[in-house]
């Protein structure tokens, strides 16, 4: 199946997963999508990420190791939200001074940078600006 924005489908089936209580997601790998997931590992949104290798050649699947808090009933996933900003049909860039704050700072912005993908706040650090890909909360 033919995807045109692939990164807000990286996104929706994340929210989906978390929606349905899932433990893994699984999708088409690709560089920006592994870099997403690094992201999301590193700023602690998920508990980890894997490439597997399929029996076709050359066709590899990202699956996301979804982070839940709480036990049993009260489960709820450090994932409260999700939302796509910069989109095929609409390309959003932000200069390293207008990078945006999510929540206040408990959420993150991710940005597609010339140094590579990074967070917001690590673009202020560099003082670059990009493109602005996702929120997360």
């Amino acid at each position: 199946m033919s995807v045109n924005d692939p990164i807000a489908d990286m996104l929706t089936r994340i929210r989906n997963g978390t929606m349905a209580s899932q433990s893994v997601v699984a999708m088409p790998q690709s560089k920006i999508k592994g870099e997403i997931a690094r992201i999301l590992k590193e700023e602690g949104f998920i508990e980890g990420y894997e490439v597997v290798e399929s029996d076709k050649p050359s066709v590899q699947t990202l699956r996301v190791k979804l982070k839940y808090v709480g036990e049993r009933r009260q489960r709820a996933s450090v994932i409260t939200g999700l939302e796509r900003i910069s989109r095929p049909g609409r390309r959003v860039y932000t200069q390293k001074q207008d990078i945006p704050w999510v929540l206040a700072g408990m959420g993150i912005a991710i940005l597609s940078t010339p140094k590579g993908v990074m967070t917001g706040q690590r673009a202020r650090q560099l003082n670059v600006g990009g493109e602005l890909l996702c929120k997360v909360w």
